[in-house]
């Protein structure tokens, strides 16, 4: 027997959106389906709205939207007649015209899902995961596939979805996505969760002021002294444009600064970035491809 999850450990409140990250194999998408009642965990404990999802009532599963990575959308349906049908399974849905308009159905509601591309049915498994005015939302994956355009309607959806006391539980690959959307992390790695809080606390570095890149331009051709910030990985992309990496602290910069006034030099720019979730996430599973 293969154990995929071994403690995992995590909590999605309302009013909130909740973020799992982790590389292929971390064990998202099987943590997903043990909270959704679509796989039955061996041991721990599942709740969902207070109740066991693997005996989910068909009155719990009215209070769930559920949208999968792949989908699961009928190809030769259409669109609309989808959203239709899944809006009267539930006793007060959402208005599905207005739905429609909302996340761009109308431009393609009359043709069959096998044609539609992939932002398209990201954009229809959103809908059909709403319609039913669910108090919890998983979403896999909801920008996967999205045009910037689309991907900014389905972002205040979720935001709106927050405000309305919503919880959402959401997937994601794509980091910046996830710092922009998420209140609280979760960090899965080898089926346990190894880090979790806000962005703010999980960016936070207490030996740094956070900073991991400083970029700066003057005269090409400088190389730093080894000794003078070690710590600190230097390249030069085109002359004169210097990027140093590392955990960068205010002390560096003004190592810097003398070392520019030494030189006789006067940088023309520059520019800080800080710790993002990205880094953490690379800092805790590796940048080797999975």
């Amino acid at each position: 027997m293969v154990r995929v999850l071994d403690g995992v450990s995590l909590s999605a409140a309302h009013g909130a959106v909740t973020v799992l990250l982790g590389a292929n194999g971390a064990g998202k998408t099987t943590t997903l389906e043990c909270a959704q009642g679509l796989q039955r965990a061996d041991g721990g404990l599942v709740r969902l709205l207070g109740e066991d999802p693997a005996r989910a009532t068909p009155d719990l599963r009215a209070r769930v939207g559920v949208m999968l990575q792949d989908g699961g959308l009928p190809p030769s349906v259409r669109p609309l007649a989808l959203l239709r049908h899944v809006a009267s399974m539930y006793r007060s849905p959402l208005p599905v015209e207005a739905l429609a308009e909302r996340l761009g159905l109308d431009d393609f509601g009359a043709v069959s899902i096998r044609r539609l591309s992939g932002g398209q049915k990201q954009r229809l498994a959103l809908a059909c995961a709403l319609v039913g005015r669910p108090e919890v939302v998983f979403l896999d994956e909801p920008s996967a596939g999205l045009d910037p355009q689309s991907r900014t309607i389905v972002f205040d959806l979720i935001r709106e979805l927050r405000a309305d006391g919503l919880a959402v539980v959401l997937t994601t690959h794509l980091l910046d996505d996830a710092q922009k959307l998420a209140d609280y992390v979760y960090i899965l790695e080898g089926g346990r969760t190894v880090a979790e809080g806000t962005v703010a606390d999980l960016t936070a570095d207490t030996d740094t002021d956070g900073m991991r890149e400083l970029r700066f331009e003057t005269v090409p051709g400088l190389t730093l002294p080894p000794d003078l910030l070690p710590h600190l990985h230097q390249r030069e992309p085109d002359p004169g444009q210097y990027v140093l990496r590392g955990s960068l602290t205010a002390r560096d910069v003004a190592r810097l600064a003398e070392w520019w006034d030494a030189c006789g030099v006067m940088p023309t720019a520059i520019a800080m970035t800080p710790r993002s979730l990205e880094d953490v996430f690379l800092d805790i599973s590796g940048r080797s491809i999975r």
